[in-house]
């Protein structure tokens, strides 16, 4: 039995040792590793930020009516454009019971105080004409008639401006026609025939009639990360790309940056405008979505490598350069600018240098 068992156990052992030379042969005859290679080429390198926001007109205005009550006609539409004066819309006054009351009350009074006015006035100028009464007595109740008069004439205007929202005497000056305040493009018309309106007062906005812009002069508003607005100033150039303009790009420059940030999921953003440079012929709808690009920093024609060949250790740069086939050596670079990309290699690398690419 001890007999068989060291017979299994040499033959157990032979077979282990033979597939271990197998393995070790098989390894041995595996092609050697080939790395790649890339080479330094002369190019831009532009490292820039991108903002978010979107393109709306400079003056946008919103048209309130100066009298409350019930619009009964609409003179433009959305897409229209106007001059300022042009008419928008037309109001009809629906007056308060208790004002047209006191109007007609303090009308009442008035062609009262008139009457009897008118009645003294002629009674005393009977007697200035017969030499009963002096001048200064006759004028004086002169004074009183064409002061009663007035008073008539005001109530009466009053009464009509409460119910019309128009006097007989200034038929053109009228707050039942609402004009546009400036010359632009009407954007929105969010109220229809028949709607009731309300003035602006101290407890109320007013019901917007319409909304225009001046579209000519758009501007960008966006929001940049507070770790990118130390770097951005008034006056740089921006790239503006629209989501829903295709292969069209526009140019901005940078007007203004919020002194104070916003916090935004978590993170501090700095609102930024920036005046937009349209073309002759070039139309932007307000609203449009857009992204930006800030640079910051820009190398031209300079010798740059992709960053990924680089190898950093604490503050020094390495790359592998071949020296003969499949052969390199590891050398000190000197790096500049970076897009993230590419980086800038200002000494310790030439054109034809090859580089090796590493795994991974």
């Amino acid at each position: 039995m001890k007999k068989l068992l060291k017979i299994l156990g040499s033959v157990i052992f032979i077979a282990l040792f033979g597939w271990v030379v197998y393995y070790l042969y098989n390894q041995s005859k595996k092609d050697p590793v080939i790395y790649e290679t890339e080479t330094a080429e002369v190019t831009n390198i532009i490292k820039k930020t991108v903002a978010t926001g979107s393109v709306v007109p400079r003056k946008e205005i919103e048209i309130k009516p100066q009298e409350s009550g019930i619009i009964t006609q609409i003179y433009v539409e959305a897409g229209d454009n106007v001059k300022k004066g042009d008419l928008i819309a037309k109001v009809q006054i629906i007056p308060e019971m208790i004002q047209v009351n006191n109007a007609e009350a303090q009308l009442k009074r008035a062609e009262i105080s008139y009457k009897n006015a008118k009645v003294e006035f002629k009674r005393k100028k009977d007697l200035f004409d017969n030499g009963v009464i002096p001048e200064s007595e006759f004028l004086e109740e002169q004074l009183r008639y064409e002061t009663a008069e007035a008073d008539k004439l005001a109530a009466e205007n009053n009464l009509q401006l409460i119910k019309e929202g128009v006097t007989s005497n200034s038929k053109s000056q009228t707050n039942t026609l609402i004009r546009s305040t400036i010359t632009g493009m009407v954007l929105d018309v969010p109220i229809k025939e028949g709607n009731s309106v309300i003035k602006s007062n101290t407890f109320n906005d007013g019901t917007t009639i319409a909304v225009v812009a001046d579209m000519g002069k758009m501007v960008f508003e966006g929001k940049v990360d507070e770790t990118e607005v130390g770097k951005i100033r008034q006056g740089m150039d921006l790239l503006l790309s629209i989501g829903a303009i295709e292969d069209e790009q526009y140019e901005a420059t940078l007007e203004s940056i919020a002194p104070k940030g916003v916090e935004e999921n978590g993170a501090i953003q700095f609102e930024i405008k920036a005046a937009v440079t349209l073309k002759e012929g070039q139309f932007i709808r307000a609203g449009y979505s857009a992204t930006a690009d800030i640079v910051l920093d820009r190398r031209d024609s300079v010798l740059a490598v992709k960053e990924k060949l680089i190898t950093f250790s604490n503050d020094s740069a390495f790359v592998e350069v071949e020296t003969d086939e499949q052969v390199f050596e590891k050398r000190l670079i000197t790096t500049g600018l970076s897009d993230g990309i590419k980086i800038e290699v200002k000494e310790g690398l030439d054109e034809e240098d090859k580089v090796k690419v590493p795994e991974g």
